[in-house]
């Protein structure tokens, strides 16, 4: 199959971004930064968020900051709250799927008249499905804490929301963040980018036989999530939407992903 452009550039036009978040919106802030550098090819031109503005945690601050960054930015913002979707169609749990494509089909209602051309999830909490999927085929983007190209064996070894701690765990010496393209399998989608390796530090004294106290591990792990955060996402995700922006990507939906035209098996790395 031959490849295609992830995005093919329009003269005079800039590549339309939708950022989907979910909490504080770190990265569609970097994203946003990015975006208004005079050699940016893109713009961000919606907020789009799962979680109403008015919804709080224990402590009384906001879930989500979705609508603070577009009061701030003057971006356009669009919300359909998941909870309350659940909730009216009698759902207490929103972790079931089954309903989850017909919330996906009010998303592409409510983003579709912004003319985006690109989506990238930007701490967005919820599965993405198939209605979504297909309307914007290879063209939504995450960013993932860790290297999606090492695999055990068939499978893509750190996958799901505790990778940086299983990577740590499993021995490795250098974390990765990467920048992938958004399937039905979550964490499975083309590699684009990966970020400079981060070195996994241990404080004097501290081995990895250490960590089975939990209190430790979980501080440990919590440091490096920050640092790979830091070095890694707020690197790569702008950066990859700008190489995106310039035509550079192009994939073949069969896994295979082309850099300036060239085959790259295990993605682009810093």
């Amino acid at each position: 199959m031959e490849p295609k452009q992830i995005y093919s550039p329009k003269e005079g036009a800039k590549m339309r971004i939708a950022c989907f978040v979910s909490g504080s919106g770190t990265n569609a802030r970097k994203i946003i930064a990015r975006s208004k550098e005079p050699d940016s090819g893109y713009e961000v031109s919606l907020i789009f968020t799962d979680v109403r503005d008015d919804r709080v945690k224990r402590d009384g601050s906001k879930r989500c900051r979705a609508k603070d960054i577009t009061d701030k930015h003057g971006i356009a913002y669009e919300c359909v709250d998941i909870r309350d979707f659940y909730r009216e169609r009698g759902v207490k749990r929103a972790g079931d799927l089954t309903l989850r494509p017909e919330f996906d089909g009010l998303v592409i209602d409510a983003i579709e008249p912004h003319g985006i051309d690109v989506i990238a999830l930007a701490g967005y909490m919820s599965v993405t499905t198939q209605p979504l999927l297909e309307r914007y085929d290879g063209r939504i983007l995450n960013v993932h804490p860790a290297d999606l190209s090492i695999m055990d064996g068939p499978d893509r070894k750190y996958v799901g929301i505790h990778v940086v701690r299983d990577a740590i765990l499993a021995g490795e010496t250098e974390l990765r963040a990467t920048t992938h393209v958004v399937r039905e399998k979550v964490d499975h989608g083309e590699v684009l980018v990966l970020s400079e390796p981060l070195p996994v530090i241990f404080p004097e004294g501290v081995s990895l036989a250490d960590l089975e106290d939990r209190k430790l591990r979980n501080r440990i792990v919590g440091e490096h999530q920050d640092r790979l955060k830091e070095g890694g996402d707020w690197v790569i995700y702008p950066l990859t939407l700008q190489m995106i922006s310039e035509g550079r990507f192009a994939i073949n939906g069969t896994g295979d992903v082309y850099l300036d035209g060239e085959l790259i098996p295990k993605g682009f790395r810093l």
